[in-house]
């Protein structure tokens, strides 16, 4: 077992108390102490819990296999809320959806019913420079009807930024525009170090690779790069990943359930599928569960699929899958090679540690990542990984279903995590499904904020269930900077909207210096909201190249200096709810005028920028092999007018 895995009982005695929940399925009523007198790690506790129980072996590796079940609810009361603290927040958000142009509306289902479950996952977005002029475009997904005719308007869309806080739809001429799909996650990254972002997405059916042929188009590759997979998969989570550091980009894909509606009962066929009494669709308990899958870059714009040497296949391991949705990749143990955590949903989320050596090992449960601090499974959606309390580490932030915590995992910078959701203050919101979600700052004053969407799955239930609308706000938790939290309950009209809410990206799209945000909403137009900053803090974007590491730089790391802080981010290829964020990294520094930058390159090699100036962009190249042309290659204010 790692040093100072999770310690999760402070008496013998509670251990046993938590051991025979475990077995009565009561673990939702622990909670645990943080005076800590005896250690114990999670893997170590659920392991006496099934040789206390040996019933409990079946029900722990059959994680939900069987007979088809619906979501039950966890039960989970919100904890009361503290008094505002009464600081200002300047970050305010203004919806520009209609004036920017982002008019058509994200199709996915039948509009009030959802028979299947995969007519509530909804999809994912992007922020992407995909022609290279330094402002933002975006890329938003979409699924079809189901029962009635699904409009022709329902494609994958690419929207081009004219550099006036508008944007172009120029899908048609893209080669992006495929429709007649049920599209789930997309990552973006230049898996070929031609110098264009390239774009992968995951259906349900067959995924699609895109190559941006850097003429302001996009080319599907899929049967040529030796994508196209034998049968029919749900693909959902899905990032670029240089898992050998060879300076390429492999692709990494978890898959969320086997799904066959002609196998699966409708929602009102079975009984067993109700929420709170209502007939709703089956799953995803019960249901099969599918292996994630690793595709190694073969250099000539071909992969091959090493799932199952390389350990991500988990064959051979007594190991569920897990129903998997987003994926990141990132170096959560600071060894320099990068590792892949998979938000799951009801079922134990996965930590694959890299090996260094083209193999993973699976170690979720020991390092404290699985599961929450009583021990249960949650219906991980989306994920936000960020440095929550600038210690230079990666923490992990992952929203769960209605009547539960999102959970706040902080990172020990090996790897390690704690479960400080309840200290943090996140416990005092449990009403909403959470999706996409992030760590950022948004207001610019140095200590990230937490941030996510929300949106519940089955659009009749309202009627029948009390507090269970189909459409609900979006939850920003402001940063105290004490490694707490408070709930902004009154952030202006933008934020008090209410749509079912699924994808989310976070971007300056106007290049003003803060973040903006991009949310997916269920069969209706996505929402662009604009940040607009007030105050004196400043901030600092940092855009990396690589040389010998991958071009784009997906997996590096960096941490800024600043203020006796050290906030660390990640250049991610997918994160928040299936969809990608600005790889242009945002740090927030407050009152600082300047920050030093420590870089941690794909390859492992490690860089220090020094006494950067605010308020900028700096593009920053990574040295050659003879460790010469690295440093700041560009400097931009935002100054400019837009053109």
């Amino acid at each position: 077992m790692p040093e100072a895995a999770y310690r999760c009982a402070a008496r013998p005695e509670e251990a046993l108390a938590i051991i025979t929940a475990i077995a009565s399925n009561r673990v939702v009523n622990i909670r645990f102490t943080d005076d800590i007198l005896n250690v114990m790690t999670r893997r170590q506790l659920l392991s006496m819990s099934a040789m206390a129980f040996p019933a409990l072996n079946s029900r722990v590796a059959a994680q939900g296999m069987g007979q088809p079940r619906a979501y039950s609810s966890q039960g989970v009361k919100p904890l009361s809320r503290s008094q505002p603290s009464g600081l200002p927040y300047n970050a305010s958000f203004v919806n520009v959806t209609k004036s920017a142009g982002l008019n058509s509306p994200v199709i996915y289902g039948d509009e009030g019913r959802a028979d299947y479950i995969l007519e509530s996952l909804g999809c994912g977005a992007a922020f992407i420079d995909y022609d290279n002029d330094g402002w933002m475009d975006i890329v938003v997904l979409t699924g079809q009807r189901r029962n009635s005719p699904t409009p022709p308007s329902a494609t994958i869309r690419l929207y081009h930024n004219n550099r006036d806080g508008t944007f172009q739809d120029r899908t048609a001429e893209s080669g992006l525009g495929r429709g007649g799909i049920w599209a789930l996650g997309i990552t973006v990254g230049d898996y070929d170090n031609d110098g264009f972002d390239d774009i992968f997405i995951t259906c349900w059916g067959q995924n699609i690779l895109f190559h941006n042929n850097g003429k302001g188009g996009f080319t599907d590759v899929t049967a040529k790069a030796g994508l196209l997979h034998p049968g029919i998969r749900c693909g959902s989570g899905c990032t670029w990943v240089d898992y050998n550091r060879d300076g390429l980009l492999d692709l990494f894909v978890s898959h969320y359930v086997v799904f066959d509606p002609a196998q699966i009962p409708a929602r009102g066929k079975n009984p067993a599928c109700t929420w709170k009494g209502v007939p709703v669709y089956c799953g995803p308990l019960g249901l099969p569960q599918e292996s994630c899958r690793l595709y190694r870059n073969n250099g000539d714009g071909t992969f091959t699929d090493v799932s199952d040497e390389s350990g991500i296949s988990l064959k051979g391991v007594k190991k569920s899958p897990g129903y998997g949705l987003t994926a990141v990749a990132a170096d959560f143990d600071g060894d320099g090679w990068p590792d892949i955590y998979v938000a799951c949903d009801t079922t134990d989320s996965l930590l694959f540690r890299n090996n260094h050596d083209g193999t993973f090992t699976e170690c979720a449960l020991d390092n404290g990542a699985a599961v929450n601090q009583d021990g249960r499974d949650q219906e991980g959606m989306g994920l936000g990984i960020g440095d929550y309390n600038t210690d230079g580490y990666l923490d992990i932030f992952k929203t769960h279903f209605s009547d539960d915590t999102n959970v706040l995992y902080r990172n020990n910078g090996k790897g390690v995590f704690q479960d400080v959701t309840i200290r943090a203050g996140l416990g005092v919101e449990t009403r909403f499904v959470g999706w996409g979600a992030g760590i950022e700052d948004l207001d610019n004053n140095g200590l990230p904020d937490l941030f996510y969407t929300t949106g519940m799955v089955f659009p009749d239930a309202g009627a029948t269930v009390r507090d269970a609308p189909y459409k609900t706000p979006n939850v920003l938790f402001r940063n105290l900077g004490d490694g707490r939290f408070e709930e902004l309950l009154d952030q202006g009209a933008a934020m008090a909207e209410v749509h079912s809410s699924r994808g989310l990206a976070f971007g300056d799209f106007d290049n003003d210096g803060d973040l903006d945000i991009l949310i997916v909403n269920m069969n209706e137009p996505p929402s662009l909201l604009r940040n607009d900053v007030t105050g004196d803090s400043h901030w600092l974007k940092v855009q990396l190249v690589g040389v010998t590491s991958n071009r784009s730089a997906i997996g590096a790391q960096v941490v800024a200096v600043y203020g006796g802080r050290r906030q660390a981010k990640a250049v991610l290829a997918q994160s928040s709810y299936l969809s990608v964020n600005d790889r242009r990294l945002h740090f927030g520094l407050g009152s600082e005028t300047k920050a030093n930058l420590e870089i941690t390159w794909p390859n492992g090699n490690r860089q220090t920028v020094s006494e950067v100036s605010v308020d900028r962009l700096v593009v920053i190249r990574e040295p050659d092999k003879s460790g010469a042309g690295g440093g700041i290659i560009r400097s931009d204010s935002f100054t400019r007018k837009p053109a």
